[in-house]
């Protein structure tokens, strides 16, 4: 026999033994609700995109519930340079002025949206896109950033980014009844129709609690959650989080992204999982091997 033989008879039982470790997973998480914050390289690869959308589409073909939160960063970044305006973060938020803000509804809402959506349905599962303006059903107010090291209301204005007040799930629901996969634009409605911009982890976090959630999964440009030597760390609890933070192991863009895992670890998500966007289908290996590809964070 040769050795092309040979690999042609052993990838099939390889196969079956990678299905059959799946089974349990696929058992312990029927029915149950996934928030997906998607971003990163994931959003910019067009083979990293293709994975993305066949594991959303397997994910719900086996029982789960999908709900995917999406943000656009490099997008965004990519319009406002053709438009002549420069990005510029805060605390790991982006500040976002009224031109800025049609900049980002319509590439939120409209092109990255509407290119998830195709995607997935491209791959037989049946998304629909919305923002929070639909149904108004993610409620927003000005966010009143506390500027660091300063007194109680030393505030820093960030022009038109949301602080969630209240999400409405039954439009989440409704669509998840009907066996569709919501895709959604993190862009909240004021109490008079204001436009705001929310962080997408931060709307993916909050999502999770509100819907009661079994996972939150944070797609990433990194490994996952790295100590000071960049060793990958796994397994945390709320905690030790606390403690990364304290001493300066996680800052900047990260902030935003930990906060919303705390919150969401502390408030009836039974697990978050930060994971590496880079890795080709990362959500599968995450969800239905035994080797996941990031840091899980425990609810207690």
């Amino acid at each position: 026999m040769s050795i092309r033989d040979d690999a042609l008879k052993t990838q099939p039982a390889i196969k079956a033994e990678i299905l059959a470790e799946a089974l349990p997973y696929i058992k312990r998480f029927f029915d149950k609700t996934i928030v997906i914050k998607y971003g990163g390289n994931a959003m910019t690869d067009s083979h990293l995109k293709d994975c993305f959308a066949r594991d959303v589409v397997l994910l719900k073909l086996v029982g789960m519930n999908p709900v995917i939160v999406h943000g656009g960063g490099p997008q965004i970044e990519s319009l406002l340079n053709r438009v002549g305006k420069k990005g510029e973060f805060i605390q790991g938020m982006r500040v976002t002025d009224a031109e800025t803000m049609e900049v980002v509804e319509m590439v939120l809402g409209g092109q990255v949206n509407k290119e998830i959506v195709g995607l997935i349905n491209q791959h037989g599962g049946k998304a629909v896109g919305l923002t929070g303006k639909d149904a108004s059903f993610i409620r927003a107010k000005k966010l009143r950033m506390q500027r660091k090291d300063a007194p109680p209301g030393d505030v820093i204005d960030v022009g038109q980014v949301g602080e969630i007040t209240s999400i409405d799930p039954s439009l989440i629901s409704f669509l998840d009844d009907g066996d569709f996969i919501p895709v959604i634009a993190p862009i909240g409605v004021g109490e008079s129709g204001e436009t705001y911009n929310i962080n997408a982890d931060v709307v993916a976090g909050k999502l999770s609690e509100i819907l009661k959630a079994e996972k939150l999964v944070l797609l990433t440009n990194t490994p996952g959650v790295l100590d000071q030597q960049g060793n990958l760390l796994t397994g945390l609890t709320p905690r030790q989080i606390d403690e990364l933070v304290e001493d300066g192991t996680l800052s900047g863009g990260m902030l935003p992204k930990i906060g919303s895992a705390l919150d969401a670890a502390r408030n009836g998500v039974k697990s978050v999982h930060i994971i590496d966007g880079r890795v080709e289908h990362c959500l599968l290996l995450e969800i239905l091997t035994d080797h996941g590809v990031g840091t899980m964070i425990k609810s207690k």
